[in-house]
């Protein structure tokens, strides 16, 4: 249309001044194309025939380059909630896990040049950072000192957090925080593991009153014997031994027996 309007003008020797109107109406068309608006918590990148020249993060009303591509990225904090995955823990016990991750873009550039979809690559990513992590540790122990995936959840969380960050470092995304938001043993497995902890927690509680019998028992003798109260020789400190322990190892209450006749009888 503008190049019928000057071929028009030119045969119709038109006044000068009405040249004057042609770049300014094709002025007056690109100009607008500069403008936009940055709203708080989002940014612009924007983009020269192919060329990264420059972001725009601070929210406002901004002028650049007509022919620039502004593409828009948002960096507000988001979740990415794993679906539950399920994964053998340290021990080879298959387990379902699942994460929330908190995250947000901090270099829109890299998010939209460095990786392709970069909402995909922080799923993609979060969910193999789990899965690493699931394998290792074992979902519980019976000894408080080792670590697990149900006894230590800050730490798995520090844990997962520092591995999420550096498989999304590329990305130009921060990782605010991560925790484990499901967490138990698969269906298949779940009762024999049921009762498997039973079973663990039996004989560590067994254990306990094991190591409490015997120092029991060493403090009462070792206390007779330095206020010389009674004088044990070792038949007797045996029986007295065997009394106690299994006065205070059994699991029903002890019955008093009282003895009429002398130690031996």
């Amino acid at each position: 249309a503008n190049a019928y309007l000057i071929y028009y003008m030119a045969e119709n020797r038109l006044p000068v001044y009405l040249w004057l109107e042609i770049p300014l109406a094709i002025v007056t068309m690109i100009f607008p194309a500069g403008l936009f608006v940055v709203q708080p918590n989002e940014a612009r990148v924007l983009v020269l025939f192919g060329k990264y020249i420059g972001s725009v993060r601070e929210a406002g009303f901004w002028y650049a380059n007509p022919f620039a591509v502004k593409r828009h990225v948002s960096l507000r904090i988001r979740n990415f909630n794993s679906e539950k995955i399920k994964v053998n823990d340290l021990q080879g016990n298959p387990v379902e896990i699942a994460a929330v991750v908190v995250w947000h873009v901090i270099d829109s550039a890299r998010a939209l040049f460095d990786v392709d979809h970069y909402e995909n690559f922080v799923a993609i990513q979060s969910e193999t950072a789990i899965r690493a992590l699931a394998s290792e540790y074992p979902y519980d122990a019976a000894d408080d000192n080792v670590p697990s995936l149900r006894a230590r959840p800050q730490e798995i969380a520090e844990r997962m957090q520092h591995q999420v960050q550096a498989r999304l470092e590329i990305a130009g995304v921060e990782v605010r925080d991560a925790r484990i938001s499901h967490l138990a043993y698969s269906p298949e497995i779940a009762q024999t593991m049921l009762r498997r902890q039973q079973a663990e927690a039996v004989i560590a509680a067994r254990r306990k009153i094991v190591e409490g019998a015997v120092g029991m028992v060493d403090q009462a003798l070792h206390m007779l014997s330095e206020r010389k109260i009674v004088e044990l020789d070792q038949e007797k400190k045996a029986t007295m031994v065997n009394n106690l322990m299994v006065a205070l190892v059994s699991e029903s209450q002890a019955q008093p027996v009282i003895n009429t006749g002398t130690l031996y009888q």
